[in-house]
């Protein structure tokens, strides 16, 4: 994520993060209960994957406690009995420093937010590492948290330039209506392989009747050809094809090019988790949010141009850094530039959401 708190920063650019953490809040308070009192832990383990370091990560901290002060105060003779750990989690080039500065100022909000009333003593840590790894020491962890990241892979799908031998795949960056079946086999082998990793490695960390609360962006419909992110990312494959255009891009720059991003089905990921056999699904569910994290209507499009400008903001907080370490930065402003334009012409003719997928798992064995 780019960071620092500056006009292209994700903790400026993260409203799309904020408003699906709205929608499957009441999720995250049932699970959260759920664990607390199951398991009336003395010290309660939490931990966000994929934290990066805007606002919603000190929000989600901020809903956990709220949600355990309340589970005490019903529950009297706990309520001094409960410590809570959270670890945050990204990649060690995570702005963790910005998000540290802003530590003091949290907790003294949350007391004033309760006006009083007694909280969990709590402590927050940054944890770095790619949750693709272990992390965490055997079954210490009570509740696993991630929001937006599990579309992320562990890595770009390795064989894709071997398998880039048409000509309808050239300059494609994701899947597109016209991908080559073993361009596509390959990503869906990625995602099965990297999310099969995941619950293996947060099966060890947690304890017996731990949980996990997962939001990602997935797809809505079963054909992977014609989903929502084929369209979000088909328009930057586009804007960076334009750039080749103009000679500011290297062809052979972006045939070498592919983002390490697949959204899967809600069908694919209970076949993972079903393989798996270590946990069971308590509660999953597709929900949509506008491409234009400041359009909350659902109403046609009022202003392209703007929503252009807006999408394009949001993505290039996320991927600015994945684009420039391969193309270079000085192509960053002029990319997503074309990129909003494209993105306003698209939505001037459909307006178009994201797909996203809400999961709880417990472990069982």
């Amino acid at each position: 994520m780019t960071a620092g708190d500056g006009k292209s920063s994700y903790a400026r650019n993260s409203r799309i993060q904020e408003k699906a953490m709205v929608e499957m809040k009441p999720v995250l308070e049932k699970v959260t209960r759920e664990v607390y009192t199951a398991l009336l832990p003395r010290k309660m383990v939490v931990v966000d994957l994929g934290c990066s370091s805007g606002p919603n990560t000190l929000r989600f901290v901020s809903e956990v406690i709220s949600i355990i002060a309340r589970r005490c105060r019903l529950v009297a003779q706990h309520q001094n009995n409960v410590e809570l750990q959270f670890f945050l989690n990204d990649l060690p080039a995570n702005d963790f420093n910005n998000l540290f500065r802003y530590f003091e100022q949290f907790k003294k909000l949350m007391t004033r937010n309760h006006k009083g009333k007694a909280l969990p003593p709590f402590y927050i840590s940054g944890s770095p590492g790619s949750f693709y790894t272990r992390l965490f020491p055997s079954q210490t962890v009570h509740l696993f948290h991630s929001s937006f990241c599990l579309q992320w892979r562990s890595q770009a799908p390795k064989g894709l330039e071997r398998a880039k031998k048409s000509l309808v795949d050239e300059g494609d960056i994701y899947i597109t209506a016209t991908s080559s079946p073993s361009i596509v086999k390959l990503f869906q082998k990625q995602f099965q392989n990297d999310f099969s990793i995941f619950l293996k490695l947060r099966h060890e960390e947690l304890v017996l009747g731990g949980q996990m609360v997962l939001t990602f962006v997935g797809r809505k419909i079963e054909d992977v050809h014609s989903g929502e992110p084929n369209h979000f990312y088909g328009l930057l494959g586009q804007s960076l094809r334009s750039l080749v255009d103009k000679g500011l891009v290297e062809k052979e720059k972006l045939e070498s090019f592919y983002i390490p991003i697949y959204s899967p089905s809600v069908h694919e990921v209970e076949d993972v988790v079903k393989q798996n056999e270590s946990f069971n699904i308590n509660h999953i569910q597709l929900f949509e949010l506008n491409w234009d994290p400041y359009d909350d209507s659902e109403s046609d499009v009022h202003d392209s141009v703007q929503s252009g400008t807006n999408v394009a903001n949001c993505l290039r907080a996320v991927m600015e850094s994945v684009v420039a370490s391969h193309f270079g930065d000085t192509i960053i402003d002029m990319l997503f530039t074309e990129y909003a334009r494209l993105v306003a012409k698209h939505l001037k003719k459909e307006k178009t959401k994201h797909a996203v997928i809400v999961l709880t798992m417990k472990k069982v064995c």
